[in-house]
């Protein structure tokens, strides 16, 4: 009887140095099929290093990896055909127009009617109205989006977003976790880094924190809060953050 392999990401024992340097010290999480899982941990803790390991764009020194169950160092090439990843910062040619890089990805992947691919896609991430514009020309939001059509071209089992609304404005933010759900939602499995504690409360189904090269705790945001004390309830008038006041007043300004 054939076993359902339910686990898109198994890491065991993970270790990476830079010559003297240890970043990963034994690193272990597993990531569910059709999930979110959120890695968490500030400048230099080593989530980048951990998406570049399991993304075979570098070795470990120890322990292992498997994605899509295959295994990052020994079948990299399997591994491969099963991801796509989307770095820090925008991967787009900004020579040339949405719809042309697109095609050009499509074409790359070998698929059929790269054209049809690429209208899909546009119409998909809300970009038709700007296809034949030079990417150069696109806000930031509208260039992490092109950036995750991308990436999704030839659908992706698992798709790696290192640190994906860097650098962006609140409403750009937004943009980019509907589509992250969206994506869980279709069945693709989501491996997000950040630094925004909200984005992890938003989106993750799961979250690890990476803390001097180990997982020092993870599980579901519930499991997490109740590792702590109970808060003490206390009744007091709730103030709108800066990013609640701009999102509202932008708001009321596009629907005058």
């Amino acid at each position: 009887m054939q076993t359902v392999q339910t686990k898109s990401i198994q890491v065991i024992g993970l270790q990476k140095a830079y010559k003297e340097h240890q970043v990963l010290k034994g690193v272990d999480f597993e990531v569910e099929k059709g999930r979110i899982f959120a890695l968490l941990g500030s400048n230099g803790a080593g989530k980048t290093t951990v998406v570049k390991i399991l993304t075979t764009l570098l070795k470990p020194d120890g322990g292992t990896a498997a994605v899509n169950g295959y295994d990052v160092a020994t079948k990299p090439e399997h591994v491969r055909q099963a991801i796509s990843l989307t770095g820090q910062f925008a991967a787009v040619d900004e020579i040339l127009t949405g719809r042309e890089n697109l095609v050009m990805i499509a074409k790359l992947r070998y698929l059929k009617h790269p054209r049809q691919v690429a209208d899909d896609m546009l119409k998909r991430f809300s970009l038709t109205d700007a296809a034949d514009r030079k990417a150069s020309t696109y806000s930031g939001g509208m260039r992490r989006r092109l950036d995750i059509a991308l990436s999704l071209v030839g659908n992706p089992q698992i798709i790696f977003l290192d640190e994906p609304t860097t650098g962006l404005d609140p409403e750009a933010r937004i943009e980019v976790w509907k589509i992250v759900k969206g994506l869980a939602e279709s069945g693709t499995t989501v491996f997000l880094t950040t630094q925004y504690l909200e984005e992890a409360e938003q989106l993750a189904d799961r979250i690890a924190i990476l803390h001097e090269g180990r997982i020092i705790a993870s599980g579901t945001l519930q499991e997490l809060k109740q590792r702590f004390p109970s808060a003490k309830v206390e009744y007091v008038e709730k103030q709108p953050s800066l990013e609640e006041i701009f999102l509202a007043m932008v708001g009321k300004k596009e629907e005058k």
